[in-house]
């Protein structure tokens, strides 16, 4: 606080003498000016030219500059008459009154910008800290606390104070006697604090007592710098623990307790909000009363910036935990209630946040269960955003892991404020808003209320969002409500799929980890799984896993659950498919490729001409409703997969008669009914005809009808619709296939035990794939011919799994899956090396006994289909081993 009579009233005599021409002319070194006094006592600086650049009041000799340096245009002008470097070495002259007066006129010039450029690079710290020595006058400790003061506002001055040693004398100078020196010292100290450094030395210096008797002045202005200077020194844990020996809270409450200091209380209470997250502290306030005296201030003060520190100060404290517990003794959750009915928006604010820390203590999120929800679902209704991210933040923290309270903000109507938060635009209200929903769509019953008002759609902005946080959050949100088929398919119709691939590009971990779980639970569905997979999915999360820094946990389930629902995907990669992965119509086994090779749909295969590529090997069992036209002529020509049109009756028998293949119930088999040969065939296709057998079934009838063989007809696949390029395309028939199917579920799933299902299932596909082959005639069966042929005929490197009657290792061990699946045996199947694959089966073994209560664990086997057609070899045996490999 300066003092108005400063300039004036440090003025010795008056008149004039030959000296103040020297001075001036000192002063003017080196420049070209004249200086004269006028009539009226006035001195008036010309240039050589005349014009006048200054002019002055001298009242004396030694005072001579003072007067000058009074207005910022009158400094200016000093720094660019050169008068700023001379003086500075008047700061160490022997005359005292000079050094005093030079020292007075640096403390009012450093308050110019350039002159403080001009001063460090002059580098005078070191001659003004020394004007703070004990024996020097109160006037000089007076302007060279003022120049520091002014010096210390940047940075690389707080520097040269800190390394010359300014703080020790400063701080010495919070005692003396005359307030302009306490301001002064003060404002430099609060200045210098601002550095961590510069801290510690000030706690090593004991400055804490001294600040806090400045709390007492009769001067606002020291009062206010001093609270200040204890705000930042006070974030320092050994500096509270000092504030707090030296009865500082006591000071601090004593403050808030007297009105006439309310210009104080906000100050006041950011040093209380720092002290109070020492547990020490927070327990001798609460012991003395303290704390019901500053939550009573908080709920009563009508000074909304008071109510708002007050909550920030509860924020602070809150995040102990030992805290949080005084502070729930002391039902501060009323108070911050009170809080959020509050007129002011920053009031409301600080009072959720309060609330959002205070939600770690169990006891305050059930208190908040019963009041303070609704309140809070009201700010969300607010115009101002940050009151509705604060509010979102507050809901957030109450209802993760809290189904109770996710239900009362049900009940208050939560829902459609917060979906209408996710348009908000503040990054942080959108993430806090998807934070709520994905804990209240934890629960069905809410996840259900949820879906029905358009989340998906108001999701689409936060997933495109390019703040990492709301991605994250709205991925998480994603993952949580599109749990069942309805919400998948209103998240793939509204257009989220394609932003939801996208984050799996994200550098962020917590946006693919969550992008990863999301694309997990919308893998789901087969429809999804195979959209997810066009908009390049997989590709994605084959590359990040590939990354050991990069892939997750998540990723990998995402990645798996994509591959469960394209099964020929993920034999082709991974070469195995577990018993869970049930092969349905439309697998194809297109053989082994590497990681990042893509895999051609099965339409683009069976369009492809034949090459010496390894024979793709389909199963289909569903045959196609659509049908060419009866031609009345055969136009036999290309009978290939939809290359080329031919006849109908090429493909299908004229026949008013239809086969039909009938399965038992459960199983889904297909039916087709008897059909009649067709005369006229082209007879350069017999090496391609199959037999079918089938069963006809009386209708009313219960009991099936004997097997009877069916007529020798020329089976030839074709997608349905050739040469009606409109027509939706099918995948070949395989009837041979339908038929194997039939048989199995005819006559071995009746079968009780399951090792005897197997071991019959076994013996019934080596019988159709060639029969029982010794060891030493592997390289005489002759199955490369035969599957060239097929290839031949059916013009396609495509072949379906029934065509094939000589088949070797992997046509066997996936004509055994397929099979197995049909009839709910459970087995797995491996590709190995050099064209083998095998299935595993896992059975019980009756002779050994578990514990107690318990049953032991299932044995592995191998199941033989080429050597001993239904032997069932143990897995970690050497015959396995030469079964896989050799």
């Amino acid at each position: 606080m300066t003092k108005g009579s400063q300039l004036g009233k440090h003025g010795a005599g008056t008149g004039t003498n030959v000296q103040d021409t020297c001075i001036l002319k000192f002063i003017l070194r080196g420049k070209c000016m004249r200086a004269k006094r006028n009539v009226t006592g006035r001195w008036q600086i010309r240039n050589w030219n005349g014009t006048i650049v200054l002019v002055s009041f001298m009242i004396s000799t030694h005072d001579f500059i003072l007067p000058v340096t009074a207005g910022e245009e009158n400094k200016a002008t000093l720094l660019e008459l050169g008068a700023v470097e001379p003086l500075t070495k008047l700061l160490t002259h022997e005359d005292k009154i000079v050094r005093r007066n030079a020292t007075m006129i640096f403390g009012i010039l450093a308050s110019n910008n350039d002159v403080k450029k001009l001063l460090r690079e002059l580098d005078v710290m070191n001659s003004v800290i020394a004007q703070l020595a004990p024996e020097e006058e109160v006037v000089i400790h007076e302007f060279a606390s003022l120049c520091l003061a002014n010096m210390s506002a940047e940075y690389t001055s707080k520097v040269q104070i800190f390394e010359h040693g300014g703080l020790e004398p400063l701080i010495r100078l919070l005692s003396s006697p005359d307030p302009d020196v306490k301001k002064n010292s003060i404002e430099c100290i609060y200045n210098l604090a601002q550095d961590f450094q510069c801290r510690a030395t000030i706690q090593e210096l004991n400055a804490i007592p001294s600040i806090l008797e400045l709390l007492k002045s009769e001067y606002p202005i020291i009062q206010l710098l001093a609270l200040k200077t204890l705000g930042v020194i006070t974030n320092d844990k050994e500096s509270r623990a000092m504030l707090r020996d030296s009865q500082g809270m006591d000071l601090l409450i004593k403050i808030l307790e007297t009105k006439e200091l309310n210009d104080l209380h906000i100050e006041a209470l950011a040093v209380i909000a720092n002290c109070l997250e020492d547990m020490d502290t927070m327990v001798l306030i609460q012991q003395t009363g303290g704390l019901k005296k500053l939550l009573a201030f908080a709920e009563n003060s009508t000074i909304p910036d008071i109510q708002k520190n007050a909550a920030k100060a509860i924020t602070k404290a809150a995040y102990d935990p030992e805290n949080r517990k005084l502070f729930h003794e002391q039902e501060v959750e009323k108070c911050l209630i009170a809080l959020l009915s509050s007129e002011s928006d920053g009031t409301k604010i600080a009072a959720s946040q309060a609330i959002s820390a205070m939600c770690e203590h169990s006891g305050s999120k059930e208190f908040f269960n019963h009041q303070g929800i609704p309140q809070l679902i009201q700010l969300l209704k607010s115009d101002n955003e940050e009151v509705r991210e604060a509010a979102a933040l507050a809901l957030a923290n109450l209802t993760t892991c809290n189904p109770a309270n996710a239900n009362a903000a049900a009940e208050a109507d939560a829902i459609d404020p917060l979906i209408n938060t996710l348009s908000s635009k503040r990054d942080g209200a959108i993430a806090n808003a998807a934070t709520v929903l994905t804990n209240m769509a934890t629960q069905e019953a809410l996840r259900g209320s949820i879906q029905s008002r358009d989340v998906m759609g108001a999701l689409l902005a936060p997933l495109r969002s390019a703040n990492t946080v709301v991605q994250s959050k709205a991925a998480l949100a994603v993952a949580a409500t599109a749990c069942d088929a309805e919400a998948r398919a209103e998240l793939r119709n509204s257009g989220g799929l394609e932003p939801l691939v996208e984050l799996l590009r994200s550098k962020n971990d917590e946006v693919r980890r969550h992008a990863s779980w999301a694309m997990t639970v919308c893998a789901s569905d087969e429809l999804m799984a195979t959209e997810l997979c066009r908009l390049g999915a997989l590709d994605i999360l084959e590359e990040i896993n590939l990354s050991v820094s990069r892939k997750n946990k998540f990723s990998e389930a995402a990645y798996n659950k994509l591959l469960n629902n394209n099964l020929s995907l993920k034999y082709s990669q991974t070469g195995y498919l577990s018993s869970s992965n049930i092969i349905g119509d439309g697998f194809y086994d297109y053989g082994r490729i590497n990681p990042g090779t893509k895999l051609l749909p099965l339409k683009d295969l069976c369009l492809q001409e034949p090459n010496d590529i390894r024979a793709i090997l389909l199963v289909n069992s569903k045959s196609s409703d659509v049908s060419p036209p009866p031609s009345t002529e055969d136009k036999s020509s290309d009978i290939g997969y939809g290359r080329s049109i031919s006849s109908s009756s090429s493909l299908r028998r004229a026949s008013k008669e239809k086969t039909s293949y009938h399965f038992s119930a459960g199983v889904g088999s297909p039916t087709e009914e008897k059909s009649e040969p067709t005369s006229g065939r082209n007879t350069a296709l017999s090496k391609g005809t199959t037999k079918e057998k089938g069963l006809r079934k009386g209708r009313g009838k219960k009991e099936e009808e004997k097997v009877k063989e069916e007529e020798e007809l020329i089976t030839v696949p074709k997608w349905a619709g050739e040469g009606s390029p409109e027509k939706e395309w099918y995948p070949p028939f395989d009837p041979d296939f339908c038929v194997y199917v039939y048989e199995v579920t005819k006559s071995i799933l009746p079968i009780n035990s399951i090792k005897e299902q197997i071991e019959a299932l076994a013996k019934y596909v080596a019988e159709k794939m060639g029969g029982t082959i010794p060891k030493d005639k592997l390289q005489d069966f002759s199955w490369e011919l035969h599957i060239s042929e097929l290839k031949f005929q059916l013009k396609s490197n495509v072949i379906p799994i029934g065509h094939i009657k000589k088949g070797i290792f992997y046509h066997r061990a996936l004509l055994f899956k397929a099979l197995a699946d049909k009839i709910g045996i459970g087995c797995s199947l491996i590709r190995g090396e050099y064209g083998r694959a095998w299935n595993e089966v896992k059975l019980m073994n009756k002779s050994q006994k578990g514990v107690i209560g318990g049953l032991p664990p299932p044995e592995v086997y191998l199941v033989d289909l080429m050597f001993h057609p239904g032997g069932l070899i143990k897995l970690k045996s050497r015959e396995a081993d030469l079964y896989r490999f050799l």
